[in-house]
């Protein structure tokens, strides 16, 4: 019988009982940046196509010929994409003068590569990655966040005595090994740990009752109690303080000729990620279901209400809510600057906020 677990050897795109393959990939592509290019609810009521008056998305950018964007993702159609797909489904892009193209990602994806070659105008990262590729100087600029805060975490069982990253001293963990978040808990709380490389499988985990993993939470734990296991605790990087986010990366060159239609597109893509959180989810669902066959109606449902629990698009705090879908401050984005020049992962004084993200794109 075949390990139901395992990761198929041929293709882990479409793996369903982990998403980690996604952030080796994320590392690779980084590694390849680094070498050069060259390496490579309530039920709504709007209609399924609504009028680009009555559109939430606004329409002032409609033109007759509409203006073709490539959208390159990160990962396979997935909840986390719920903004794209929403808007595209509810007709968004369309009323803006916008002819929008989704790619599914996967292991072969290299968004960063494809976005700075103009093979695609935006695509999205994980802004650490996303850094350290800007520092490698390629063409690109971060205009818009996905998620306020990047889903990936430690995962640990329920009986865990584990509470505080102070308690990570001595433990064992099960993680990225590029992934920079583990020299900064050892370097912020004067820690150490065994380190066990990711094998991109949730069945370790559900075995054993001390074992202390990375994840994607808002997928993970999923599959894991799909498989017999009991629903894990988090202990989430931003609570340590490492704060990253998903973002939107853009062709700079692009960006300068197009900036109408690259405020249409991103203005669309929150009107999206809005209705995709607080009315029917089912118009983005088929979508996916359509891009990605694995999807399920009860995987996709899980995945959007982790989403809206963990206000990962709004934003968590007093500047939470609606208003802040797809914001970025320059705050954020110097303090990880920061953090990764203290862990000389990234070369100090190699880049500045201004090289690395702008807000003048957003609405």
């Amino acid at each position: 019988m075949s390990n139901p677990f395992a990761l198929p050897a041929h293709r882990p795109v479409v793996n369903r009982e982990s998403l980690l393959p996604r952030r080796l990939w994320l590392g690779l592509a980084s590694c390849l940046a680094a070498l050069g290019l060259s390496a490579c609810g309530k039920n709504s009521t709007a209609p399924a196509a609504p009028a680009a008056a009555a559109n939430p998305a606004g329409s002032a950018t409609a033109a007759a010929v509409p203006t073709k964007i490539i959208v390159q993702l990160d990962w396979v159609a997935e909840p986390e994409h719920g903004g794209f797909y929403q808007a595209q489904a509810k007709g968004f892009f369309k009323a803006a003068g916008l002819d929008v193209e989704l790619i599914p990602g996967g292991p072969n994806a290299f968004v960063m590569q494809k976005v700075a070659t103009a093979q695609a105008q935006f695509g999205q990262a994980d802004s650490t990655n996303t850094l350290l590729a800007l520092a490698q100087d390629l063409p690109v600029t971060q205009v818009a966040a996905v998620f306020q805060n990047d889903p990936s975490v430690l995962m640990l069982h329920d009986g865990n005595p584990v509470t505080r990253f102070e308690q990570l001293d001595g433990q064992t963990i099960m993680a990225r090994p590029e992934w920079a978040f583990l020299p900064y808990l050892r370097k912020k709380y004067g820690i150490d740990f065994k380190l066990i490389p990711q094998n991109y499988s949730v069945a370790n985990f559900v075995a054993t009752p001390g074992l202390i993993q990375q994840g994607y939470f808002i997928a993970e734990p999923y599959h894991i109690t799909k498989a017999g296991g009991a629903m894990p605790r988090f202990l989430y990087a931003w609570d340590a303080g490492f704060d990253a986010y998903a973002v939107l990366v853009a062709n700079r060159t692009w960006l300068a000729a197009h900036p109408a239609q690259a405020r249409a597109f991103i203005k669309a893509y929150i009107a999206g990620w809005a209705d995709y959180l607080a009315n029917d989810p089912a118009p983005a669902h088929a979508l996916m279901k359509a891009a990605n066959a694995q999807n399920t109606d009860e995987f996709m449902l899980f995945s959007r209400q982790m989403i809206i629990e963990q206000k990962l698009v709004t934003g968590r705090g007093p500047e939470g809510g609606e208003a802040n879908i797809g914001r970025i401050t320059r705050e954020r984005f110097q303090n990880q600057i920061n953090q990764l020049e203290t862990l000389a992962i990234l070369p100090k004084g190699k880049l500045t906020v201004d090289q690395v993200m702008t807000t003048e794109y957003l609405p």
